[in-house]
């Protein structure tokens, strides 16, 4: 109950719900209007805070009958906006109100800069909300969006705040459905239909955002599944969706089980394919740290991923692995030990597994190296099981060489028998130990002496020859078991080190391949030990540094009553804290290399940090060093030009005539010009790369723009055509700086253009942005050289010093992403070269960036 209430009130806090849409178009706010006429059939007090229905008639029909209150008209550079009235919702006090557009920034003047802070002041209230939001607005997703439909967007929201929704539901669309549906002027106007289609709605971006919104959503489902069994105390696997887990021990049989798996999980639609490796310390028969690396990089080719475990218990390790992933399947190969390893190790990990799996399905899969595989291992560091089983052929074994040697009296002399019983000793020594070797030594020297040395049947010994034969058979004895036992010791020391290298070795290989290290190491040490929650924490102040954890329901790093909590030091600064398990000493040894490869990780993180900061100054001292150059060579031109038809005029010795001395002062007039548009781009790249650049956004007006623009270009009569400038709204752009963006691409347009040909600018509106083109019919730009085009100090394919120092449209491109747009190449349709410049749109219930 206590997390229902608002905080700071004694009230319920109020229930969010919402629409999350794969795309702009696919029917969020269609689909809100629905579910509010539907709560007021039912009585609900409904009403309508903020809805923006761009202009479709069948969302707005959708707005007949509700209750819509005013909003909130607002000022803001020389532009007059209309937003929600937050504070008429709170004092209205609706059950529900409708709030579109979760992600929007509020204009300047309200007490909220987000639309998401207003809706959080409504839910505190107690008011339910129901809200929209794309995926492409999620803060988390915001690069990945950018990199697949080349926009950037401006307005986010964070994860965190969508997550905390009571009910999210998706709204998906089939991409041809959509662009169908935009061709039939249901989403945008005809005139912004074909540039949308060709652009951010292509059937790539949509099924990419598609795909984005269902994985995201089926991720909060998935978590909101795990946080359910958490609470309700549900340990049994709920078979929602199949994870299917491959146990690999490093032997040659991996790969066959891996392709097994691969094949299990790719029967259901979003499976999932986890291989895990238990290292164990008495090491693991047959694994191999190459054979380990190649399996890993066949499951990672084959979409899943790879896993390291810490464990003695290798089928306790491997369920508690399977069951703290959800899995639905276990796959595990037949064993590769023969009958006879069978018969002396009693039942293998996959029998003990399937006995102990309960609702987790195992699959045993046969391989070609079934049955095998070698002898056991004997010498290792024997188990409970083991010493008893030792003990116990301590004294059997004996006996039972006793009653098969007495078969063969009369044929068999006595130093056979001593023989015999040794080789007996030493079998029991490698099987249970120096215990075990002990008591069968003494039991043999027994049985020896009373059925075997004369006088047989009876404890005395007549020769003095058996009785030294007696006291070496019992020394030997011992000194084989001492020596065994010995030898199963260092055995397990290497088996353990060996299991450490390979975890170890994992690691690092996992770090190095991840561009995010110290996340990467906080998780893969959590899997490692099998622990709840592990957090990187300063050591003084407690401040988390970084964590992970099994996302459960209680969340955060603190230990749980009866949970055991770890901390090994991480350098000087901070601490490596493990919340979940006791660790063993020789685990906590392998814990203190993980906090080591911490350490370096961390140090990494705070050199990227310093080396982050200094790259701005150097490349600020490239930038100088390149503008130094073009002052001394590409600026010489004008300025030599400008100072011979200055000088000649003064000259007092050539009289010159009227027409020749106004070509002088053409000419000098030209050259100061072009030299004052140098050393202005020469500025202003400076203060770009600086970051001092001064930036006044306001509405701008694309059709009065551009005459400004065309009128400072060397010809100011250049043929260059508008096309449809009127039709789109204003931008968010600073209007001189936008001015220049123009004119130096339409010069550089008409520089390269076909003779005769018209320069054509186009504009068009969609997605939120405004898209101005820039197109002429010249000789087009080889895919490979579209981004040397825009460095500065390049004339790609020009030579001419006297065309200026290749600043254009570097500059260009750095004040268009300054003012929060980009500029791009395009390829014109029939040859020549498009200069795509995005901008963002301003309209009323838009704010600027």
């Amino acid at each position: 109950m206590a997390r229902d209430l608002a905080p700071g009130t004694g009230h319920r806090r109020g229930r969010l719900r919402v629409y999350l849409g794969s795309a702009p178009g696919v029917g969020k706010t269609y689909r809100m209007l629905d579910e509010a006429r539907r709560r007021r059939d039912r009585g609900a007090d409904v009403v309508v805070g903020w809805i923006e229905c761009h202009g479709r008639r069948h969302t707005e029909a959708m707005l007949d009958g509700l209750e819509a209150l005013p909003g909130v008209h607002r000022s803001y550079r020389d532009g007059d906006f209309e937003e929600m009235d937050l504070d008429a919702v709170l004092e209205r006090r609706p059950a529900v109100v409708l709030v579109d557009e979760l992600a929007h920034t509020n204009i300047p003047g309200g007490r909220n800069a987000k639309r998401w802070q207003d809706v959080e002041e409504l839910l505190d209230a107690g008011i339910d909300v129901i809200t929209t939001v794309n995926i492409q607005h999620l803060e988390s997703l915001n690069d990945v969006v950018r990199k697949i439909t080349g926009i950037p967007q401006r307005e986010t929201v964070p994860d965190e705040v969508v997550r905390r929704a009571d009910q999210i539901e998706l709204v998906d669309m089939a991409p041809q459905a959509l662009r169908r549906r935009m061709a039939h002027g249901n989403v945008y106007r005809a005139e912004k239909v074909d540039a949308a289609l060709s652009h951010y709605f292509r059937v790539g971006n949509l099924t990419a955002l598609r795909e984005l919104a269902l994985l995201w959503v089926a991720g909060r489902v998935d978590e909101g599944l795990r946080d359910y069994r958490a609470s309700h105390d549900i340990d049994r696997v709920w078979e929602a969706r199949e994870r299917v887990v491959v146990a690999l021990t490093g032997g040659p049989e991996g790969e066959t089980l891996i392709r097994r798996a691969a094949r299990i999980s790719d029967r259901t639609a979003g499976g999932d394919l986890l291989a895990v490796h238990v290292t164990r310390s008495d090491g693991l028969a047959g694994a191999s740290s190459g054979a380990l690396a190649q399996q890993r990089q066949l499951v990672e080719t084959l979409g899943g991923s790879y896993h390291v475990v810490v464990g003695d218990d290798i089928p306790t390790a491997l369920l508690a692995f399977a069951r703290a992933h959800d899995a639905t399947q276990l796959v595990l190969g037949t064993s590769r030990r023969g009958r006879t390893a069978r018969f002396l190790t009693g039942p293998g990990i996959g029998e003990t597994t399937v006995g102990a799996s309960e609702d987790i399905d195992v699959h045993m899969v046969t391989h070609e190296f079934t049955g095998r595989g070698r002898l056991p291992a004997l010498g290792r560091r024997h188990s409970r099981r083991r010493t008893v089983a030792g003990f116990l052929a301590g004294l059997a074994v004996p006996w039972l060489l006793t009653a098969l040697l007495s078969q063969f009296h009369e044929t068999v002399n006595l130093t056979t028998d001593a023989l015999i019983f040794q080789l007996g000793v030493v079998a029991v020594a490698l099987l249970g130990g120096a215990t075990s070797a002990l008591v069968a030594s003494l039991v043999a020297s027994v049985l020896l002496n009373y059925f075997f040395i004369p006088p047989v049947h009876d404890f005395t010994i007549g020769e003095t020859n058996n009785i030294i034969a007696l006291v070496v058979f019992a020394a030997v004895a011992l000194t084989v078991s001492t020596v065994v036992d010995h030898a199963a010791r260092l055995t397990a020391r290497a088996a353990r080190a060996t299991a450490e290298a390979e975890t170890l070795s994992t690691l690092a290989g996992s770090v190095l391949r991840g561009a995010d290290a110290l996340p990467a190491l906080l998780e893969k040490s959590r899997t490692a030990f099998g622990m709840r929650t592990v957090a990187l924490l300063e050591r003084t102040g407690g401040g988390v540094l970084a964590s992970c954890d099994t996302h459960d329901s209680d969340g955060g790093p603190g230990p749980r009553p009866a949970e055991e909590t770890t901390e090994v030091p991480v350098g000087p600064d901070a601490v490596l804290v493990l919340t979940g398990r006791r660790l063993p000493a020789a685990d906590q040894r392998v814990l203190t290399a993980f906090a080591a490869h911490v350490a370096v990780a961390l140090e990494r993180d705070r050199l990227a940090v310093v080396a982050a900061e200094v790259e701005p100054i150097r490349a600020a001292d490239r930038m100088r060093t390149a503008l130094l150059a073009a002052v001394s060579h590409d600026l010489r031109t004008p300025l030599a030009a400008a100072l011979a038809s200055v000088g000649s005029l003064r000259s007092p010795d050539v009289e010159f005539s009227p027409e020749d001395r106004a070509e002088l002062l053409a000419t000098a007039d030209e050259s100061l010009v072009k030299l004052t548009r140098l050393v202005d781009n020469l500025l202003d790249m400076s203060r770009l790369q600086a970051g001092a650049l001064t930036l006044h956004l306001t509405l701008t007006h694309l059709d009065e723009i551009l005459p400004r623009a065309l009128d400072s270009l060397a010809d100011p009569y250049a043929p260059v055509q508008p096309l449809d400038l009127e039709a789109v709204p204003p931008v968010l752009a600073d209007p001189p700086l936008l001015e220049r963006v123009l004119a130096n691409v339409i010069t550089n347009a008409l520089r390269h253009n076909a003779p005769g040909a018209p320069v054509l600018v186009a504009a068009s509106h969609h997605a939120e942005r405004v898209e101005l083109r820039v197109i002429d019919r010249g000789p087009g730009i080889a895919p490979e050289d579209r981004d040397r085009v825009f460095l500065p100090f390049q004339r790609l394919g020009d030579t001419d010093n006297t065309q200026g120092v290749g600043l254009g449209l570097a500059l260009s491109r750095g004040l268009a992403e300054a003012m929060g747009g980009s500029l791009e190449v395009e390829d014109t349709p029939g040859g020549g070269t498009t200069m795509l410049l995005t901008l963002p749109a301003a309209h009323p219930g838009e704010a600027p960036a």
